[in-house]
């Protein structure tokens, strides 16, 4: 019998049966789940970071932003035309060319702190992540034969996945003891011991070798680049803002003739007609909106745990915690449950699952315990667990094998854009909500107070706190208007995962037999 995800098949008796891994395979794995959880850590690290950073180097609001943008625009923009370097070249070879990039970047700030030469670090830094990710997936997905592959891409999924907690606990750690300096050095060494131990794993590469599709690099690049840019300024300017609107219709253009550019070239960087595919479209479409979801939760309840119930940044990331265990253990999971149940129920499911959880958000007040809070997180990771692995199964089953780095690329890729869309979202959604339940108070106050406490929370409290005991009516109210509008981004991105599912259980195919 033969189970089959809508262009790759496999086995069920060789999924059932599957061989014991070797020392080169198990050496292979971790290496590259090492690397991957680096550069997904580095994107989140600098969070707990940025008010010391700010104080020390006197960074405006716009260059803190651009010391976080920075790496996360970056990074979008090459992860498909490094993935097809891999592919060409060597995935081991960019994979430690990429090491060594990132490293470099990471170490500028030890050197040169002051802001501009952070950003300058931290777009160097995105660059070596380009050439990271996609590598340490097409290695796994070149170096595994067929019935071993899925196990080993779940492993993979569940440490991209929690990997941002990770960089949020371990910065604020170091942040106990040293200052923000500290977090680029640690990141430096971690880079080079990993680039050192990577001479020690095996290679792999496209052997027709094809030339790199240079048109379909410059459309790419700039496509996501531009998307991703409107997505990131969208918060701050509007949604409807002249520069926001040529951003985002700009990086649309960009695609659509990248998608006619690439049907027409014999060896296109990325072929299009995969996303006919319904296990490759949908698992694309998937990861977009788990990711989506995901930095639109992080984004909400950071800011209610530290803002709100007043935990300090390690707190806060600590509280985290409970979302790297269900996605960790149902991503090793899941490739077990794709041949019996199928992509389709386990997508659906798992989304739904993720709304269901970024819902129960809005249980939560200013008196909520850490008990209540653990329970919306822990729902959502049961979703993200279950939808995740199957996803990117579903990417890298149904590309070819001399295109795996390009593939990686396509599932590293809408996971970034899934997240700028998704903290933009969420953002925009609760400054608007928020602003708009505080005017009451706005209107009451002094001007030169009237801008700052209807700007954010964080300023509101900074002003009732300087007021002395008249400010703590403030507090209080401010606090409610930021747990409204956080109420109002929740049930919009609930709103948003629960109609994916019922799309994604149409689109994504079941189990089939053959």
């Amino acid at each position: 019998m033969v189970l089959f995800l809508s262009g790759g098949f496999v086995s069920s008796d060789t999924t059932l049966e599957q061989s014991t891994w070797t020392i080169r395979q198990i050496w292979m794995l971790t290496v590259a789940c090492c690397a991957v959880a680096l550069v997904v850590a580095a994107m989140a690290a600098l969070n707990t970071a940025l008010p010391d950073l700010a104080r020390d180097t006197g960074a405006t609001q716009s260059q803190l932003t651009w010391i976080v943008d920075g790496y996360t625009l970056t990074l979008a923009c090459l992860l498909l035309p490094a993935g097809a370097l891999g592919d060409r070249y060597g995935r081991r070879e960019l994979l430690m060319f990429g090491l060594l990039v990132f490293a470099a970047g990471s170490s500028i700030p030890v050197f040169a702190d002051e802001p501009s030469w952070i950003i300058v670090s931290r777009v160097i830094s995105g660059v070596g992540a380009a050439f990271v990710m996609p590598a340490t997936l097409s290695l796994l997905t070149a170096g595994f034969p067929p019935a071993q592959r899925a196990r080993a891409v779940g492993v993979w999924s569940g440490v991209a996945g929690s990997g941002a907690i990770a960089g949020l606990v371990v910065s604020g750690l170091l942040l106990e003891k040293w200052s923000w300096h500290s977090i680029f050095v640690s990141l430096a060494v971690v880079s080079v011991l990993i680039l050192v131990v990577s001479f020690t794993i095996v290679t792999s590469k496209d052997t027709e070798a094809t030339p790199l599709d240079l048109p379909g690099t410059a459309l790419i690049a700039g496509s996501i680049g531009l998307f991703v840019l409107g997505m990131i300024e969208a918060p701050a300017r509007g949604w409807l803002d002249p520069v926001v609107l040529a951003l985002l219709v700009g990086g649309i253009a960009m695609a659509a003739v990248f998608s006619w550019v690439e049907l027409r070239t014999r060896h296109p960087l990325l072929d299009v007609r995969l996303f006919a595919n319904r296990a490759f479209g949908s698992g694309a479409a998937s990861l977009t909106l788990q990711f989506l979801a995901t930095f639109g939760l992080f984004f909400l309840i950071v800011q209610y745990l530290q803002l709100v119930l007043d935990y300090s940044p390690l707190q806060s990331a600590l509280a985290l915690m409970p979302i790297a265990v269900p996605v960790m253990a149902l991503s090793v999971v899941a490739p077990l449950l794709i041949p019996r149940i199928g992509l389709r129920a386990l997508t659906a499911t798992g989304v739904a699952f993720l709304g269901t959880g970024i819902a129960l958000l809005t249980r939560l007040d200013a008196s909520s315990t850490y008990a209540e809070v653990c329970v919306p997180l822990v729902v959502a990771a049961i979703g993200l667990g279950l939808s995740t692995t199957p996803a990117t199964a579903a990417i890298v089953s149904n590309a070819p094998d001399s295109k795996q780095g390009v593939a990686s690329a396509v599932n590293d890729a809408t996971r970034e854009i899934g997240s700028a869309i998704g903290v933009a979202l969420a953002g925009s959604i609760l400054a608007a909500g928020y602003g708009n339940h505080v005017q009451p108070a706005v209107d009451l106050l002094p001007e030169p107070a009237k801008e700052p406490v209807s700007g954010s929370l964080a300023a509101a409290l900074h002003v009732a706190e300087a007021a002395g005991p008249q400010g703590a009516q403030l507090a209080e109210f401010a606090r409610e208007a930021f747990i409204k509008g956080m109420d109002q981004g929740a049930l919009t991105l609930a709103a948003i995962m629960w109609v994916s599912a019922i799309v994604l259980g149409f689109w994504a195919p079941g189990r089939q037999r053959d």
